[in-house]
């Protein structure tokens, strides 16, 4: 059952990467439909065409690259960890070290969702938002 009240896991650290993954996708794709709607973006296919900006794997391998100095010793553990998972398949659209850059992002976003640490969250989504606006000017 979902729990609205508190995203919190025990021990996100023990769960597997692609789990860490799997959530961080969600929680940043989110964070970028949120932000963009904020902007005033409310026509779908536009607010789509404009996520699709920000959430792939050629713009978070950027963001992951940008953010690297900020992190935390634990932080840069699980994001390197998360680099070197092993993905059943990677995108077309991607080469293979972009793929897995972005996964260690999202590996990172899923530990601190998990962790419950929304305030370090909101700091790197706010930092990673501001990487890609100054990449698409």
């Amino acid at each position: 059952m979902l729990n609205l009240k508190s995203n919190k896991v025990g021990r996100p650290e023990d769960l597997p990467l692609l789990v860490l993954a799997y959530v961080g996708d969600a929680v940043y794709e989110l964070a970028v439909r949120e932000y963009l709607i904020s902007t005033g973006l409310v026509k779908v296919n536009r607010l789509h065409n404009e996520t699709v900006k920000y959430v792939n794997a050629g713009a978070q391998s950027k963001v992951l690259h940008a953010l690297e100095g900020m992190f935390t010793a634990d932080e840069a553990a699980v994001a390197r960890r998360g680099r070197n998972a092993k993905s059943p398949h990677t995108p077309r659209s991607a080469g293979m070290i972009e793929y897995r850059r972005s996964t260690a992002l999202e590996c990172l976003i899923g530990f601190l969702y998990l962790k419950g640490e929304t305030g370090r969250l909101a700091e790197i989504m706010d930092a990673a938002l501001e990487i890609i606006q100054n990449e698409k000017t």
